[in-house]
């Protein structure tokens, strides 16, 4: 039995001793009802706690998640209940759960956050791309010199400011970013002076199968100039030695001048291959095996002429192959844009571009699949 209901009938006991017979009267009628109450309210929390115990097993000890409408709803409950009371209940979450939730609530309602000035001012965008550029045009700058340079264009920027741009842009500190060059830095401070090299095949068709060819070029990276150095269907050592003379010949060799050669790993290139280009003073980069993009320039050629011109005619003959071939190289100086150039043609034509009078002309090469347009100059 309750407690409830014992202390009432001991009220009720103690009514009937002292024989006041409304005393008896209230007491039995107050009682009554109050315990019934009371047993209702706890089979009903018997109830729930039974529900909640059987959510907790359907759930195998995966969480609940809850919205933080239903969060601020149970902790505004919880706190009521109390501690003690939110451990008889057995409820779904734990009550330290459930009290963390109402002070998060309580620390809400306090928060000022929003009404907060901001402080110091953020950079500008421009600025911050402006440091990161100078950082690495200027490897050996440190972040005081870069605040100096800065200061001449009417930028006043802190030290530490420069020091986490450079540190969100992934530069490191002078020291460590002077003492290695980039690949890129490279191939820009020696654009005048560098070449890459590289091989693309083709399959001719001749009477009975297909027959591969090699087609070896040689490219200026500075110009984006490419030399067609030699075509054969059987590489050989003897063939790549008169390949690296007819390059480099003081006369009329196109790597007259060149300093240094791109070239992968390839057997082609043997040891005398290289050892001739050594003695016309060219220094010979090789690529670290399973390289990506260190020899882009040559490769980006090598697409080129592969989707704009081969991959739509089927050569014939070697013969065949080397008419397209030059014909795309003609092409590539004279007609092409060149979008690494600043969208500009390698060997500009004197032509007229500012009348609308003249009419525009069209040149096409091998039967149209090639076109430049062009007004004759007046």
């Amino acid at each position: 039995m309750p407690e409830f209901e014992r202390a009432g009938f001991r009220r009720l006991a103690r009514g009937i001793g002292t024989g006041a017979p409304v005393n008896l009267y209230f007491h039995f009628v107050v009682a009554m009802p109050a315990g019934w109450l009371n047993r209702h309210q706890q089979l009903v929390v018997e109830y729930l706690q039974a529900e909640n115990q059987a959510r907790k097993e359907q759930l195998g000890g995966r969480r609940l998640r809850r919205t933080d409408v239903q969060r601020r709803r149970l902790a505004t409950k919880a706190k009521a209940v109390g501690r003690a009371g939110l451990a008889q209940l057995g409820t779904v979450v734990t009550a330290d759960t459930l009290l963390r939730w109402y002070r998060t609530r309580v620390a809400e309602k306090y928060d000022g956050s929003k009404a907060r000035k901001p402080g110091r001012p953020c950079v500008n965008a421009s600025i911050g791309t402006l440091i990161a550029a100078m950082a690495r045009s200027n490897p050996t700058w440190g972040y005081t010199r870069t605040c100096g340079a800065l200061l001449n264009l009417g930028h006043e920027v802190a030290r530490n400011t420069v020091k986490r741009i450079l540190t969100d842009n992934g530069l490191d500190p002078a020291p460590q970013r002077s003492r290695g060059t980039s690949w890129k830095t490279f191939l820009a401070s020696h654009m005048g002076a560098i070449a890459g090299a590289d091989f693309f095949t083709v399959e001719t068709l001749s009477a009975f199968w297909l027959i591969r060819h090699y087609v070896f070029f040689v490219i200026d990276i500075g110009t984006r100039r490419v030399h067609i150095a030699g075509i054969t269907s059987q590489p050989c050592r003897a063939w790549m030695q008169q390949i690296a003379r007819n390059v480099t010949d003081a006369a009329s060799g196109f790597l007259s001048g060149t300093r240094y050669l791109i070239l992968e790993r390839d057997p082609l290139y043997t040891h005398v291959f290289r050892r001739l280009l050594a003695e016309a003073g060219i220094n010979v980069l090789r690529l670290p095996p399973r390289s990506l993009n260190l020899n882009a320039f040559a490769e980006r050629f090598v697409r080129s002429i592969r989707s704009e011109g081969l991959d739509r005619v089927i050569p014939l003959s070697e013969k065949h192959l080397r008419h397209l071939v030059s014909e795309y190289v003609a092409h590539y100086h004279l007609e092409r844009n060149r979008q690494g150039l600043g969208n500009r043609l390698l060997q500009p034509l004197a032509t007229n571009t500012n009348s609308c009078k003249v009419p525009v002309r069209t040149r096409s090469r091998r039967s149209g699949l090639v076109n430049y347009y062009y007004q004759e100059a007046v």
